[in-house]
C-alpha cells in the first residue's frame, strides 16, 4: 500500500514539473502556483534553486554543484530505480529543455548566444549517452517540447539566409567542458538537429551585428562599449572582409579609450614607501631645509643672529632599482569578459613603465602565453577565445617557471575561482607561490562597476592565507600594483 502511495506521489510531482515546463515554453509569464509547487519539489529532492531559473546556465550549475555533472551526462540512460529517482530526472530534464527551447524574444547578446550553445551541447551529450528513452520516462517530454521550441526558433530568423550565417551545426563543436566534438547532428536524429540549428540561426539573426558591420556607414555609427566588444570578440571567427575590418576598428577605438582612462589612474595612484636602506643622494634638490635647521638649532649664535650649520640633511628619494616582474593571469571564461579586456589593457600600461617586466597568461581549460603581445592589448584580445571552463592548475603550471626572483615578483590572478573539479590543487599551488615570497594578488573582477562573484570557498581560503581577494573598483588593483612596483 505504501508503495502505491509513493508511486502516486512521485507521479504527481513529475506532473507538476512537466506542467511548469510546458507553461514556460508556451508563455514566458510565470504561473505562481506551478512555480511554488516546483520549488517545493526541488527542495524535497535536495536540488539547488538555480535549477528552476532559466537564466542560470547548466555550466554555471555544474561549476557550483559538480555532483550534477554526471547526472546531466547520463540523464537519458536507463538505470536502477531509486525512490524519487524519476522525479529527480524529470527536474533535470525540464532544466535542459527549458534552457534550450525557451529562447524568448528581443535582441540577443553574445553572452546569451554562447550560453545557449553550451546548454544545447549538454542536451546533445544527454541524448547521445545511451539509447532513446521509452515512453513514460522523464525524457519523453523532449520530443513534445521540441516542437514549440523549434517553431519559435524558426520564426525568430528572418529571410532565407537566417540560418546560413551559423551553418547547420555551428556552435556545437565544443562540449560543455571545452573539448571539441563532432557537431550537434553527430549523434542526434536529423529532425532534432535541424530544430536546434534553426533555433541557433534565429538567435544569431536577432543579434543583427554582422549585417551592421558589413556596412561601413552603419558600423561608424556604433558606439564602442564593453558589451559590443564582447560580441565582436565572440563572433570574430565568423567575420571576414569589410565586416572584420570594421570590427577591428571598433575594438581598437574601445581599447584606446579605456587605455587613456587607466593610464590616468596609474599616473595618479600613490607610490610605495621610501627605501631608507639606500643613503640619500647629496644634491641640492634633495636638501631637507626644515630638518637641517631643526638639527642645527644648537648652533644658533644670538650675538650675531646667525645659525651656523655644521651638517646638512637630505631627503631619501631612492626607489626600486632592480626590475620588478609582474605576472598577470587572467581567466578568459565567459563570466570574466570585463576583466579580460581591462586587465589586458592594464598589463600593457605597466609593461610600458621602466624597470617592469610584464608577463601575461590567459586561460580557460588551456593556458595561452600572451607575453609577446603584452604591449599591444588590441592584438592580445584578437588572439583570445572567450568562453570555456576553468582549469587554474594549467595556468599555474605555465606561470610558475616565470618566477625567477620571488621577492621581486608580483602575481595578479584575476578569476571568479569557480574551478570545475580542481580547486584544492590550485589553492595548494597558490599557497606554495605565496610562501616562496611572491606577492600574490587575487582579484575577483576588474570592471568599471566593481561588481564581482567569487567562489566562497576560495574567498575564505585566500583570506586565511593572508591574501584576501580584491573587490571593488579597478583603482584598487592599480594602487596595489603601484605600491609594489614603485
Amino acid at each position: 500500500m505504501s508503495d502505491d502511495i509513493s508511486t502516486n506521489a512521485d507521479r504527481n510531482r513529475r506532473q507538476v514539473l512537466y506542467w511548469r515546463l510546458l507553461a514556460r515554453l508556451f508563455d514566458h509569464e510565470e504561473q505562481p502556483a506551478l512555480e511554488t509547487a516546483s520549488v517545493a519539489v526541488a527542495g524535497d529532492l535536495g536540488l539547488p534553486a538555480g535549477l528552476l531559473d532559466p537564466a542560470v546556465s547548466v555550466d554555471s550549475l555544474v561549476q557550483r554543484f559538480p555532483e550534477l555533472a554526471a547526472e546531466f551526462e547520463t540523464l537519458l540512460t536507463s538505470g536502477e530505480h531509486v525512490p524519487g529517482g524519476e522525479v529527480r530526472r524529470a527536474a533535470l530534464v525540464s532544466k535542459l529543455l527549458l534552457n534550450v527551447f525557451a529562447t524568448g524574444a528581443g535582441d540577443v547578446s553574445a553572452t546569451q548566444l554562447a550560453t545557449w550553445q553550451q546548454d544545447a551541447a549538454w542536451l546533445k551529450r544527454a541524448l547521445c549517452a545511451g539509447p532513446a528513452p521509452g515512453p513514460g520516462t522523464g525524457a519523453g517530454m523532449g520530443t513534445g517540447a521540441g516542437e514549440p521550441g523549434g517553431a519559435s526558433g524558426a520564426a525568430a530568423g528572418t529571410g532565407p539566409d537566417a540560418g546560413s550565417d551559423a551553418g547547420p551545426a555551428a556552435g556545437f563543436g565544443q562540449s560543455p567542458g571545452g573539448g571539441t566534438g563532432r557537431g550537434i547532428d553527430a549523434g542526434l536524429g536529423g529532425d532534432l538537429a535541424k530544430v536546434l540549428a534553426d533555433i541557433e540561426a534565429g538567435l544569431v539573426s536577432r543579434m543583427r551585428l554582422r549585417e551592421v558591420l558589413a556596412d561601413p556607414a552603419l558600423a561608424r555609427q556604433l558606439t564602442p562599449s564593453m558589451s559590443l566588444v564582447e560580441q565582436l570578440l565572440r563572433d570574430k571567427a565568423n567575420l571576414s572582409g569589410v565586416a572584420l575590418a570594421n570590427a577591428k576598428a571598433l575594438i581598437r577605438r574601445y581599447v584606446d579609450e579605456v587605455a587613456e582612462v587607466l593610464r590616468t589612474q596609474v599616473e595618479k595612484a600613490g607610490v610605495g614607501t621610501i627605501d631608507r636602506s639606500v643613503p640619500p643622494k647629496r644634491v641640492f634638490r634633495n636638501l631637507d631645509v626644515e630638518r637641517t635647521i631643526w638639527k642645527n638649532l644648537t648652533n644658533w649664535n644670538p650675538e650675531d643672529q646667525r645659525l651656523y650649520v655644521d651638517r646638512l640633511y637630505y631627503r631619501h628619494t631612492a626607489r626600486r632599482t632592480t626590475p620588478a616582474r609582474l605576472i598577470v593571469v587572467v581567466d578568459q571564461s565567459g563570466s570574466m569578459v570585463d576583466s579580460m579586456v581591462n586587465c589586458t589593457i592594464l598589463a600593457s600600461i605597466f609593461a610600458g613603465l621602466p624597470k617592469v617586466d610584464v608577463h601575461l597568461i590567459a586561460y580557460d581549460t588551456r593556458a595561452l602565453d600572451l607575453t609577446p603581445w603584452v604591449h599591444d592589448p588590441f592584438e592580445v584580445l584578437l588572439r583570445t577565445n572567450l568562453g570555456g571552463g576553468n582549469d587554474g592548475p594549467v595556468a599555474m603550471a605555465m606561470a610558475q617557471p616565470k618566477i625567477a626572483d620571488p621577492r621581486n615578483t608580483v602575481m595578479v590572478w584575476i578569476s571568479d575561482f569557480y574551478e570545475f573539479d580542481r580547486s584544492q590543487p590550485l589553492f595548494d599551488a597558490i599557497q606554495s607561490v605565496h610562501r616562496s615570497g611572491v606577492k600574490f594578488i587575487p582579484v575577483g573582477s576588474v570592471n568599471s562597476s566593481g561588481h564581482q562573484s567569487v567562489n566562497p570557498w576560495f574567498r575564505q581560503k585566500l583570506k586565511d592565507l593572508g591574501t584576501p581577494v580584491i573587490s571593488g573598483h579597478i583603482r584598487k588593483l592599480v594602487f596595489e600594483l603601484k605600491n609594489f612596483l614603485a
